[in-house]
């Protein structure tokens, strides 16, 4: 099995994270997160780990910018609502509008093809497509809006 990027491991914790906190009333993302490091992830992650560390930049940084994220969202997703999307899908894409919008350190390229391996490993066939798409939008938007 290969071995994960400190980064991709930190998206993949932001991202089960977040699915909890859509499920859950979260008060406390400090305590989220260090639940998630000792017992609710496959294996304990130490509090230490560089990973666990930039997924918490990762789900701060969305849940800090969640409601414009979420208008980036819904302007560029064309023909889809945010409820009725799938709860991993959206957060996916809530994810890579962060890092496409926020994270000027984080290529588009990477942003983008970081999420689509999120929707290939915990989405449907079809999923890595749909998060294409948007977030292919969200980038062009935001190239138009830069040069206007």
């Amino acid at each position: 099995m290969p071995r994960l990027s400190v980064r991709h491991k930190g998206r993949e914790i932001a991202l089960q994270i977040l699915y909890q906190c859509d499920w859950n009333t979260i008060e406390d993302i400090d305590k989220v997160i260090t639940e998630y490091a000792i017992g609710l992830a496959s294996e304990a992650i130490p509090e230490d780990d560089p990973a666990l560390a930039f997924g918490r930049t990762r789900l701060q940084g969305v849940l800090t910018h969640k409601a414009e994220i979420d208008s980036i969202l819904k302007k560029n997703a064309k023909h889809w609502r945010l409820d009725r999307m799938a709860n991993v899908d959206k957060n996916i894409l809530r994810i890579g509008a962060f890092e496409l919008c926020y994270c000027p350190d984080i290529p588009s390229k990477v942003a983008i093809n970081e999420a689509l391996e999120l929707a290939k490993k915990f989405c449907g066939g079809e999923s890595s497509a749909f998060v294409n798409g948007i977030l292919d939008a969200v980038l062009r938007d935001r190239e138009r809006a830069e040069k206007a």
